[in-house]
């Protein structure tokens, strides 16, 4: 057995290896060991986390956000933060946030658990507790959403500052290490609302995916978005050279404050590119000028500024401010990002 800092024994079980070699395996990729965040809900997965994270990561600061969305939050989140004392965390915090509305309970909910567990990580990385079974329902939502192939490419290992150990790991594993160290994970029953997509998906759709295809459906979903991830990085780079090629800085019209000297792109350069490879140039540059939640419908209407100019209007996006909304807009042969004065 392994002796975690905080004295906690850990059986040699096959659940417990296969969790301590996916956080393993991410440390060694990321240069060694060092201190870490986790990201704590108090679930099988975090928990069994922030377990063999102790063993093979070093220091460990366990993070609990509260969203006190149900009753009883405080004491829930309270109880994990002991739990995590107990498998030898250096600490472990609870931070209450308040969750707003924006795009529904879920997106919100989310927002405000990064946003704490940002304000909390004092330069070090952050753990989150992701599974290969979450990594599935993520490409097939994507799937079912038809967004395109960045969102079925799944969530990465390692997106500074995030981390995620245990995409190659399954829900059942995380479950069973659980029961192997003798802890209970807390069940948040929110996991069992049909009222949530991801929760259908979950607990209606795969199962069914996977006695209709004769399993290993969420295996080869996490596959796929390995490859697509790889292929991506290839597009990726052609697609920074064709960006490169097309800048052209122009002298924005008087069209309100904030617009001066707003980079624009040549679409003589654009429009001679092979097409995946133009969005990806124009999805990244409208990043660059702060367009928020672009949308595949949003992206289809600028192609068409650029690939089948008819005189159309240019395509508003989301993103400005308070005041001024943004425009792309074609013009003296570049497209171009313009704020407009919102009606």
């Amino acid at each position: 057995m392994m002796m975690s800092p905080g004295g906690l024994r850990l059986p040699e079980t096959a659940a417990v290896l296969a969790v301590r070699r996916g956080v393993r395996d991410w440390v060694a990729g990321q240069g060694g060991r060092g201190p870490v965040v986790v990201g704590l809900s108090g679930g099988a997965d975090s928990l069994a986390l922030v377990a063999a994270a102790v063993v093979e990561a070093g220091a460990v600061t366990a993070v609990v956000v509260d969203h006190r969305l149900q009753e009883g939050s405080g004491e829930v989140a309270e109880r994990a933060a002991e739990q995590a004392r107990g498998l030898g965390c250096v600490a472990a915090v609870v931070v209450p946030v308040e969750v707003g509305r924006a795009g529904g309970v879920e997106a919100a909910a989310r927002t405000a658990r990064y946003a704490a567990l940002e304000s909390m990580r004092d330069g070090r990385p952050v753990l989150l507790g992701h599974t290969l079974d979450d990594q599935a329902e993520t490409v097939l939502l994507g799937l079912a959403r038809g967004s395109g192939g960045r969102s079925i490419q799944g969530m990465v290992a390692w997106n500074s500052p995030w981390g995620r150990p245990l995409l190659g790991v399954r829900r059942a594993q995380t479950v069973q290490m659980c029961a192997d160290l003798g802890i209970e994970p807390w069940d948040d029953p929110h996991n069992a609302d049909p009222g949530y997509t991801r929760v259908r998906v979950r607990n209606e759709v795969l199962p069914l995916l996977e006695e209709v295809l004769g399993g290993g459906v969420a295996k080869a979903l996490a596959r796929t978005a390995d490859q697509l991830r790889a292929d991506g990085a290839v597009l990726d780079t052609y697609a920074d050279e064709l960006l490169r090629a097309a800048r052209a800085i122009g002298t924005a019209a008087d069209s309100g404050p904030g617009d001066t000297d707003r980079p624009t792109l040549s679409i003589e350069i654009l429009a001679t590119a092979p097409p995946a490879l133009r969005r990806r140039a124009v999805r990244t540059w409208l990043a660059d000028q702060g367009v928020a939640g672009l949308m595949n419908a949003h992206l289809q209407a600028i192609d068409e500024l650029v690939s089948n100019w008819r005189g159309q209007g240019g395509v508003a996006v989301g993103g400005g401010s308070r005041d001024h909304r943004l425009v792309v807009t074609r013009e003296h042969g570049t497209l171009a990002v313009r704020a407009q004065p919102r009606i």
